[in-house]
């Protein structure tokens, strides 16, 4: 018998017994075969957090089984290097792919150095312009931005990593010798860069350069005063902590996050992802009332027109569709898949990265939801996108439906859609 099915077999029996359900009911409801339910209440077949959840939902156990599973060891990411004894370079070949990597300052400045000699007298440093012209250099900046934001939504974050370090060295060089009036703005842009860097670094399925990105977002916002990035930072690593299965660590990060006295937005942001990991947690009650919390926080959001959205600018109704996906982690797949049928509708057509991350998790929900070949039918529409943008944090979404699909593996959809399914699964972890 399997050690952590010793307890989760018979309490699931148990609560079935007491709901007056035979396995063949339950098997109808939660959408798995008879034969493996009893493989399970039996102790003979591992059960999986998906099962647990839908079973909690359809037996109102409000997460008693799910509790009962064992909390997988989270894999830590590396430590994320101290900005004054690890930097990140960038590197680009002679046919045009780039890459950047890791070392040390020390081995940085001895880089810098043999360049420099290498130069000779032939180099001429690049000055700065004067502040009027700095002012205009910053509106520029964030035109850049707004498109490197949108390329984003189109390409591999590999490619739109270099173009981010590039922007954040030269807006970081002109702000050292800019005047007060326009220093602030510049060091304020290029901490956005420096945040939207570390979101793409965790698309690359790099977490350790999420990490040091993001924390280099904060030392640029505090110097340029803005003490609402240093917040924002823990939402985001609240972020890579829920992609990473550290349900606990993203729920303390977050938590810290909404009782700070950062603007409405930060906080709405936190509450969201507090909802997230009650969910995964089982808990309905409080991952329904941090959910109210964020739509409250959000809806008194008082942005500056003149800064960069923090947080996803592509989603019409951002708790909406939250919400659906909090709702499939809770065990109730119809309800999800009906909430992201019609919030993943209103995602413009040019962000492809989040209507292919939407359209994946809404496959998943119809396939926990029994509609098989419909799932099939979104998955393969996703693909295209999906693995035009290569997403890692979008692979924990797709093995999560290859693996409820695999359940299926019978059907002439799901066998259709398999080849396509593994491609994009390789290429998004790949990233």
């Amino acid at each position: 018998m399997l050690e952590e099915a010793c307890d989760f077999g018979p309490e699931l029996r148990r609560r079935r017994l007491n709901a007056g359900l035979s396995l063949e009911q339950l098997s109808r409801r939660v959408h798995y075969s008879k034969g493996q339910l009893s493989k399970v209440e039996r102790g003979l077949k591992r059960p999986t957090s998906e099962l647990a959840r839908l079973c909690d939902a359809q037996l109102k156990a409000d997460g008693a089984l799910a509790a009962l599973l064992p909390v997988p060891p989270s894999q830590p990411p590396e430590d994320s290097p101290d900005h004054d004894s690890e930097v990140w370079l960038m590197h680009v070949d002679k046919d045009g792919s780039s890459s950047i990597r890791r070392m040390t300052r020390r081995r940085a400045i001895s880089a810098g150095a043999m360049s420099a000699l290498a130069m000779q007298a032939g180099y001429v440093p690049v000055q700065p312009p004067p502040d009027e012209a700095a002012a205009t250099v910053v509106d520029a900046a964030r035109l850049i931005f707004d498109q490197l934001r949108r390329l984003g939504q189109s390409s591999g974050p590999t490619g739109v990593l270099p173009a981010l370090v590039a922007q954040i060295q030269s807006l970081e060089r002109l702000a050292a010798h800019a005047g007060s009036r326009t220093r602030r703005d510049l060091l304020l842009i290029a901490s956005r860069y420096a945040e939207y860097a570390g979101w793409m670094a965790q698309e690359c399925g790099k977490d350790a350069m999420a990490h040091w990105w993001t924390t280099r977002a904060v030392h640029l916002a505090d110097a340029g005063e803005d003490p609402d990035i240093a917040t924002y930072s823990y939402v985001r690593h609240s972020l890579i902590s829920l992609y990473r299965g550290d349900v606990a660590e993203a729920g303390q990060l977050a938590e810290y996050a909404l009782r700070s006295d950062a603007s409405s937005r930060i906080r709405g942001l936190a509450a969201q992802h507090l909802a997230q990991s009650a969910a995964v947690a089982g808990d309905q009650t409080a991952c329904m009332r941090h959910l109210d919390r964020a739509r409250d926080l959000l809806a008194r959001d008082e942005a500056d027109p003149g800064q960069p959205v923090l947080g996803t600018s592509h989603l019409p109704d951002v708790v909406s569709m939250f919400t659906g996906w909090c709702l499939c982690d809770l065990g109730r797949p119809a309800e999800a898949a009906a909430l992201l049928d019609r919030e993943t509708a209103r995602v413009p057509a040019h962000a492809l990265r989040t209507r292919g991350r939407h359209n994946v998790r809404r496959a998943l929900a119809h396939a926990a939801a029994g509609e098989v070949d419909h799932a099939c039918e979104i998955a393969a529409d996703a693909l295209a996108s999906v693995r035009l943008t290569r997403s890692a944090t979008v692979a924990v979404d797709l093995r999560r439906l290859s693996h409820t699909l695999a359940r299926h593996r019978g059907r002439a959809a799901v066998s259709a859609l398999a080849p396509d399914l593994a491609v994009a699964i390789t290429a998004t972890s790949a990233s």
